[in-house]
C-alpha cells in the first residue's frame, strides 16, 4: 500500500483478512484441485444447529394454513411491488419455475432441492430479474411458520399453489427439501466471464443444439433456458426450436413434457419490458447496502405494475392472464403472426389484426386494453412439425393438456427430490413414476450370516466382490439423489453394458450371487452389497482385524418395468479415480474426475482418500491393473498404499500421458506403477496431509476403521428408508 491507494478524508486500517470474494490464498494456482467442493455445506455454516432436522420439523406443519396464506397472498397486492392483474400468481410461478429450471439432467446439479436461488450466482442471474421481489413477498410467510417450512419447499410451493388459484387441478406437492445457507461451489455454470455472452462460447457449433457442453443445459450464461429472443438474440423460430428439445432433453424432459410445461407456464403471467432497462440498477448481489439484497431497481416504476423491465419483453401471451385456460392455444394458433421490438427494445411477435376482445387489459389500469406477444420460442410451438402436432393434440382435449402440463410440472418441481419414499405432506401423490426410479420393498427377514456364509463359499475372489459391489452402489448422486445400490439396476440395461461395470466380469458374479439370493430370499441388491461387506471384511482379517461391516437388509430388485433406460446414460461412469479406470483420454485430469466422483456420491476428504487406498491394495482396478497398488500384500487391508507414496525411498517418474512408475531412489529399479489419480494423494498439498494420516505407524487400525465407514457410507447412500 502506498500513498496512491488513500483515498481522501479515509484512514488506513490495519485489516488482515480475506473479507471478498474477488480475492483468495490459493488464486495462485487456479489449476489445484478445488477440495472446497467436499465440505461445502458444513453445520457451521448453518444458524439451526447440528442436531435440527427439517424432515422432522416439516411433518408438524399446520398444511392447510400454510396453503390458505399462501392462496391469500397472490392476491394481496403491495405498493413497493405491484402485482400484475392483481395477482403475484404470474410472478410465483417464475419463481419457482427459474428455481427447479435449472436443473440438469447430466450431473444431476441445479434444481430447487436447496433454496439455492437465494444466493449467487442464481439470485443475480439476468434471467432471474426481479424475483427478489417475489422472495419478499414470501418473507412474511416464511416467517410466520418459521423452521417448519424451508425456502426450497416454500418456493416450489408458491408455483404450485399460484397454479392452483389461477385453475389448474395440480397433480400434488411433497415437501422435504432441506436449505442451503451459502452459495453452492460445486456447480459449473460455464466458461463464460460475460454474462449473456454469445452462445457459441458453449458449442462447438451453435447450429447444432446437440453440441452444446456438458453438463450444461442452458443456452447462454445467466439464461434458465433458451434466449426468448431467438438464438443469440436473432429470431428465428425454427432454430429456436431446436435449442427447446435440446436444453429440455438436458432437463429430462421429452417433446410433450416440453410443449406442455412451454404452453401451460405462459397461459398465465406476463413478461416485463415497458421501459428502459438500461436506467435498472445493478442486481442484488451487486448493488448498494441501503437496498437491502433488492436489485434491478427502476426509477421508473412509479408503483405501477405496467411500469416493470424484467427481461425487456413486453406484454402477456392470453387474452386473460390469471385464468387457467386454452387462451396460449386461441392466440398462437388463431393469428397469424409478425416480428416488431418491445418498448425497451426486445424482439418479440405480435399478432396480426387481433380482435379488441382477444387483447389482454393493462396489468394495472383494466379499462384499457393492450397488445399480447409471443416470444421465439413461442413461435417455435407453431412452425416446428413435432411441437405443433403435440399442440393440435391438446387443443384437441382441454383435460388431456391440463393433466400433462400438471404432471410436467410436478416432474419439473420434483425431478431432484428423489425417490417417492422421501415425499412429505397430504398432496404429495401415491402413485410411483417411472423418472422416480422406484424401487420395491425388499425383504428384511432373511437370515444374513447364513447369506454371508454363502457368499464366502461361492468361490468369488475379494477383487470380484468389492469391486461388483462398488460398481453398483457408486452411481449414486446427492446432487438429484439418483443411482445407487438399492434397486440392484447393475443387472439391468444399460448399466450391465457399460464399460465401466465390466460386463464380463459383472455377468460372472451375478450368476454366482442370483441363486444365492433366490435360495435365501435375499434381495440381489442385498446380496451384492453383502458380498462386498464380506469381501472387505476378508481384506481386514487378512490385515490382522477381526471387523464386521455394518449392513442394512431391505434393499430391493428393480425390473426393466421401473427403470427409464434412457434417463440413466447419464449415470454411466465414463471415469472412476477409486477403481484407476477412465474410458477414454479426457481433457480433464483424472483427479479432477476423481473429484467430481467423491463429491456426488457425498464424501469428504478423508473419507475420498481413505477408500482410494484401501481399494488399491485390496487389487479392485478396472481389467486388474496394478496401477496405484503400492503393496505386496494384495488383499490386506492395510495403509500400504500411503507409506509407500509418502516413502521418500521412492522417486516418482513420468513415462507418458497419465503413466509414472515408482522407483528406488537409489537403485532406479521399478518398485510400482501410478497414475495421476494416485500421485495426486502425494503431491496435492491438502490430500498428502490425510495421506500421511493414514501412512503414520499407529493408523494401521484407524485405517481399517475409516474404510469401513467411508464404505458403508456409499453402500448406504441411497437407502432413505433409513433415515
Amino acid at each position: 500500500m502506498d500513498g496512491n491507494d488513500l483515498v481522501e478524508n479515509k484512514c488506513p486500517v490495519m485489516h488482515g483478512g480475506i473479507t471478498v470474494a474477488g480475492h483468495s490464498n490459493t488464486a495462485w494456482w487456479p489449476e489445484t484441485l478445488n477440495l472446497e467442493i467436499l465440505h461445502q455445506h458444513d453445520t457451521k455454516v448453518s444458524p439451526l444447529g447440528k442436531d435440527f432436522n427439517y424432515r422432522d420439523a416439516v411433518k408438524s406443519l399446520d398444511f392447510e394454513a400454510l396453503k390458505k396464506d399462501m392462496h391469500d397472498l397472490m392476491t394481496n397486492s403491495q405498493d413497493w411491488w405491484p402485482a400484475d392483474y392483481g395477482h403475484y400468481g404470474g410472478l410465483m410461478i417464475r419463481l419457482a419455475w427459474h428455481s427447479a429450471g435449472s436443473y440438469r439432467l447430466a450431473d444431476g446439479r441445479g434444481g430447487g432441492n436447496t433454496g439455492n436461488i437465494r444466493f449467487a450466482p442464481l439470485n443475480s442471474w439476468p434471467d432471474n430479474g426481479n424475483l427478489d421481489k417475489a422472495r419478499r413477498l414470501l418473507w412474511p410467510i416464511k416467517k410466520k411458520y418459521g423452521n417448519k417450512i424451508s425456502w426450497a419447499d416454500l418456493i416450489l410451493l408458491s408455483g404450485t399453489i399460484a397454479y392452483e388459484s389461477m385453475g389448474l387441478k395440480t397433480y400434488g406437492f411433497s415437501f422435504g427439501r432441506e436449505d442451503i445457507w451459502a452459495p453452492e461451489k460445486d456447480v459449473y455454470w460455464g466458461a463464460e466471464k460475460e454474462w449473456l455472452a454469445p452462445s457459441d462460447e458453449r458449442y462447438t457449433d451453435v447450429d447444432k443444439p446437440e453440441t452444446m457442453e456438458n453438463p450444461l443445459a442452458a443456452v447462454q450464461m445467466g439464461l434458465i433456458y433458451v434466449n426468448p429472443e431467438g438464438v443469440n438474440g436473432k429470431s428465428d423460430p425454427l432454430k429456436s426450436a431446436a435449442q427447446v428439445r435440446e436444453t429440455f432433453a438436458r432437463m429430462a424432459m421429452n417433446d410433450e413434457e416440453t410443449a406442455a410445461l412451454t404452453c401451460g407456464g405462459h397461459t398465465v403471467g406476463k413478461a416485463h419490458g415497458n421501459g428502459d432497462a438500461g436506467k435498472l440498477s445493478p442486481p442484488p448481489e451487486g448493488n448498494d447496502l441501503e437496498t437491502q439484497g433488492f436489485g434491478w431497481m427502476n426509477p421508473n416504476m412509479d408503483g405501477k405494475a405496467t411500469n416493470a423491465v424484467t427481461s425487456g419483453i413486453e406484454g402477456a401471451w392470453t387474452t386473460h392472464p390469471t385464468k387457467w385456460d386454452m387462451g396460449y392455444f386461441h392466440l398462437l394458433f388463431g393469428y397469424e403472426w409478425e416480428l416488431t421490438k418491445s418498448p425497451a427494445g426486445a424482439s418479440q411477435w405480435r399478432p396480426i389484426n387481433i380482435k379488441e376482445e382477444d387483447m389482454p387489459v393493462d396489468p394495472t389500469d383494466p379499462t384499457k386494453r393492450v397488445m399480447p406477444m409471443m416470444t421465439d420460442a413461442d413461435m417455435a410451438m407453431k412452425m416446428d412439425p413435432a411441437y405443433n402436432a403435440i399442440c393440435q393434440k391438446f387443443m384437441a382435449d382441454q383435460a388431456y393438456f391440463s393433466d400433462t402440463f400438471a404432471r410436467a410440472w410436478f416432474k419439473l418441481t420434483h425431478r431432484d427430490l428423489g425417490p417417492r419414499v422421501r415425499y412429505i405432506g397430504p398432496d404429495a401423490p401415491q402413485e410411483d413414476l417411472i423418472w422416480q426410479d422406484p424401487v420395491p420393498a425388499g425383504s428384511k427377514s432373511y437370515d444374513v450370516a447364513a447369506v454371508k456364509a454363502k457368499i464366502a463359499d461361492s468361490g468369488l475372489s475379494l477383487s470380484e466382490m468389492v469391486s461388483t459391489a462398488w460398481d453398483s452402489a457408486r452411481t449414486f448422486r446427492g446432487s438429484d439423489l439418483r443411482g445407487g445400490a438399492n434397486g440392484a439396476r447393475i443387472r439391468l440395461a444399460p448399466q450391465k453394458d457399460w464399460a465401466g461395470n465390466e460386463p464380463a466380469r459383472l455377468q460372472k458374479v451375478l450368476s454366482v450371487l442370483e441363486p444365492i439370493a433366490s435360495a435365501t430370499g435375499a434381495s440381489v441388491a442385498d446380496v451384492i452389497v453383502l458380498a462386498g461387506n464380506v469381501g472387505v471384511e476378508q481384506a481386514a482379517k487378512a490385515a490382522g482385524f477381526d471387523i464386521s461391516v455394518p449392513f442394512s437388509p431391505g434393499r430391493g430388485d428393480a425390473t426393466a418395468e421401473m427403470t427409464d433406460a434412457d434417463s440413466f446414460e447419464s449415470l454411466e461412469p465414463y471415469a472412476d479415480g477409486f477403481r484407476n479406470w477412465q474410458k477414454e483420454d479426457y481433457v480433464v485430469k483424472p483427479e479432477e474426475l476423481l473429484l467430481d466422483r467423491a463429491q456426488l456420491l457425498g464424501l469428504t476428504g478423508p473419507e475420498m482418500t481413505v477408500l482410494l487406498g484401501g481399494m488399491r491394495v485390496m487389487g479392485t482396478n478396472h481389467g486388474g491393473t496394478k496401477h496405484g497398488v503400492f503393496t505386496d500384500k494384495v488383499g490386506a487391508l492395510t495403509n500400504d498404499f500411503f507409506v509407500n507414496l509418502t516413502d521418500m525411498a521412492n522417486k516418482w517418474v513420468p513415462r507418458g500421458k497419465n503413466a509414472y512408475d515408482i522407483t528406488d531412489r537409489k537403485s532406479g529399479a521399478v518398485k510400482f506403477t501410478a497414475t495421476r489419480a494416485d500421485l495426486v494423494f502425494g503431491s496435492n498439498s491438502i490430500l498428502r496431509a490425510y495421506a500421511e494420516i493414514y501412512a503414520q505407524d499407529d493408523a494401521k487400525e484407524k485405517f481399517v476403521k475409516d474404510f469401513v465407514a467411508a464404505w458403508s457410507k456409499v453402500m448406504d447412500a441411497d437407502r432413505f428408508d433409513l433415515a
